[in-house]
């Protein structure tokens, strides 16, 4: 699965925005940041910015050895000057900047008509600062830099978020910095990326040996441009009748799994016209969706604002069983080219890489995206209704089985993501994690089926997403901020209503149970039976041998592996008031060797007895018998449907436009 600026968003639309198109001026940077503040005006700054664009070479040839290399120049005047790398990386909503990981810093200047190295010291407190002093009569400064990866990358793979070789000056604001990237990739390697290739380059395949030069752009818009590269590299148009174009580039560590399934190609591109069609809008002039299928480079959901990073394994879309566990991948982060990269609350755009991002509005910006994806990839095929009410009813069981919510409220988990998104599963339970994901999608549900409700199905949250969402219409790669009382006016625009009090008390206010009545009001219920469903039926058979696990949470509440390693305990549950904790391992059931069937047997066995489930545990270097007083037997959830209130659920997931038909050869799922 962004950035910021604080200004008052639709009073002046355009307050705050970052744009791709670069004026340039007169000055260097010296002078640009001792007059540059937070808030200059839009003249004033169109006065003062650098004219000569900062030139980077991204050299990716050593990317198998997990080394990048940036050959970059600088404009400078005489002086002091602070050079920096980002530190708040858009979309990552914590401080996650490659500082540690990059080395072999050296700069250099002419200096008298020779090359001479500059010195250069980090700051004490910013230890992502370089700080350097300029000699007389040198106005260009070369740095060389390294960095060392260690995800997104493999033998025959390579993702490049630019943040990883970017160096500028520091203290100005980045959509204010021109800068022009060129790149270096291994021999036949393709490149997949948003940023427009210059002149006659050869692109998507450079020439063996070439370098790949683009148009000037600004360091907010060049960090926000990953570069995909690969050997078995496939590019795919999608939806070719609608405009802007969009693509999908796609690489892998086997050859035949970068050449998409035809049935998949059809699914996206029915994305991109129902995702056309509920924001009325494009904001980006060309879209790229980048997917590496590897098992080596690691997972990914990275939004960009023409463009996503999304790493999945390398069997995941080889078939419908795969696909299912990633079908709201693609669709969750296309999303965010409105839903976060446009949109963007106010706390979380800076001018900066390095001011603090605020995330109290998370539960809209990733929030809201978790609703929409998951509609989105039922309304293009990319699963099926059935489908997306399984995997709902899973993920609003999970937060209804959530004891954290006794304690914490919805926003200050959203707040609290920056020290959230890192942590250990062990008590996630009890602490919660970054669950304004998922309660967020409960909550824009629960406004989308009331706001039919209201209205007899004659408006929706598809009507508000219109507003908010393709406000100004198309336009260029943007961003406008917006705060809590824009998204009151603008549902209350829809539908008027108590829209503060309505996202007060379920956002601000601790409530122990989860947020169902989206799920009610949209003509299904959630309840639990004796066996999960299809989906999850499916999604536990493709995970992987090492990946699977027994659902016990919500019954003896665990959820432990295949192996029989409890990932975390049920707070108050069965198992914890056995005294069971995250990091055991079960070794026996009732006497048998742990495994799946044997713990699910016990579960099974136990029902409506009195004799407790017995367990042989080992904890780091003891063994222990513990027993599990648990009679009621196993329970998956499921959405069941109610008699009488209208399906609103079903509604909300019929595609609003003709689907592309896959082929008749689909596979189907092998979900018994």
């Amino acid at each position: 699965m962004p950035s910021p600026l604080p200004c008052i968003p639709r009073r002046n639309p355009y307050c705050g925005l970052a744009i791709v198109a670069l004026a340039v001026t007169l000055s260097p940077f010296a002078a640009l940041a001792e007059k540059h503040t937070a808030k200059h005006d839009q003249k004033s700054a169109q006065q003062i910015l650098p004219k000569t664009p900062i030139q980077i070479t991204a050299i990716l040839t050593d990317a198998p050895r997990k080394h990048y290399h940036a050959e970059i120049d600088l404009p400078v005047s005489e002086g002091p000057v602070a050079l920096t790398t980002p530190q708040w990386i858009p979309g990552n909503h914590m401080p996650t900047g490659p500082a540690d990981d990059i080395t072999g810093v050296v700069f250099t200047a002419s200096v008298d008509g020779k090359t001479q190295t500059i010195p250069w010291r980090r700051d004490d407190v910013d230890l992502y600062q370089f700080h350097l002093n300029i000699p007389k009569g040198v106005t260009t400064l070369h740095a060389h830099l390294d960095c060392i990866v260690t995800a997104r990358v493999s033998q025959k793979l390579a993702v490049l978020e630019w943040e990883k070789l970017l160096l500028y000056p520091a203290k100005i604001p980045v959509r204010d910095i021109p800068v022009q990237p060129s790149l270096i990739v291994p021999p036949g390697w393709g490149v997949g990326t948003a940023l427009t290739a210059e002149g006659a380059a050869s692109y998507p395949v450079p020439a063996a040996g070439s370098t790949t030069r683009f148009a000037v752009t600004n360091v907010e818009q060049l960090e926000d441009s990953p570069i995909l590269t690969g050997q078995y590299f496939h590019e795919f148009p999608l939806a070719p009748e609608i405009t802007p174009k969009h693509y999908i580039d796609v690489v892998s560590e086997m050859p035949e799994d970068s050449n998409l399934r035809p049935a998949v190609l059809a699914e996206i591109s029915n994305l991109v016209r129902e995702a056309s069609v509920e924001y009325a809008s494009h904001h980006y002039h060309v879209y790229h969706f980048l997917l590496t299928l590897s098992d080596i480079a690691g997972g990914e959901g990275l939004e960009h604002g023409q463009s996503s990073d999304n790493g999945v394994g390398e069997k995941s879309f080889a078939d419908d069983g795969h696909q299912l566990a990633d079908s709201d991948l693609l669709s969750h982060e296309f999303t965010h080219s409105w839903n976060g990269k446009y949109r963007r609350p106010v706390g979380l755009y800076e001018p900066d890489f390095a001011t603090p991002q605020q995330g109290a509005l998370l539960w809209v910006y990733e929030g809201m995206t978790q609703y929409l994806g998951n509609v989105l990839a039922a309304r293009s095929g990319l699963k099926n209704q059935e489908q997306y009410r399984e995997i709902l009813a899973m993920s609003a069981a999970d937060l209804d089985y959530r004891p954290g919510r006794d304690w914490r409220p919805t926003e200050d988990t959203a707040i609290a993501a920056s020290i959230l998104r890192t942590g250990s599963p062990a008590w996630s339970n009890w602490k919660r994690m970054q669950d304004y994901y998922d309660e967020g999608e409960l909550l824009w549900l629960d406004a989308d089926t009331l706001i039919r409700k209201m209205t007899d199905n004659k408006k929706s949250l598809d009507d508000f997403l219109k507003i908010f969402l393709g406000l100004n219409g198309d336009t260029g790669p943007l961003i406008v901020t917006y705060d809590r009382d824009e998204l009151i006016k603008d549902l209350n625009q829809v539908a008027p209503y108590d829209w503060a009090k309505f996202l007060h008390d379920r956002v601000d206010l601790i409530n122990p149970r989860a947020d169902l009545a989206g799920i009610e009001q949209g003509g299904y219920r959630l309840v639990y039976r004796d066996k999960p469903s299809k989906s999850e039926r499916t999604m536990a058979a493709n995970a992987g041998p090492h990946r699977g696990g027994l659902n016990c949470w919500f019954s003896i509440g665990l959820r432990i592996s295949s192996e029989g390693q409890i990932g975390d305990v049920r707070w108050n549950g069965p198992a914890d008031k056995a005294r069971l904790a995250p990091g055991y391992k079960v070794l026996a059931v009732n006497g048998q060797i742990f495994s799946n069937d044997a713990l699910r047997d016990a579960i099974k066995a136990a029902k409506g007895k009195s004799d407790p489930i017995h367990l042989i545990v080992q904890s780091d270097t003891a063994v222990s018998n513990f027993e599990i007083d648990y009679h009621d037997g196993e329970r998956y959830p499921a959405l069941e449907r109610t008699g009488g209130a209208p399906a609103y659920l079903d509604n909300i997931t019929a595609p609003r436009t003709t689907p592309e038909k896959a082929p008749a050869d689909k596979k189907k799922d092998d979900e018994d």
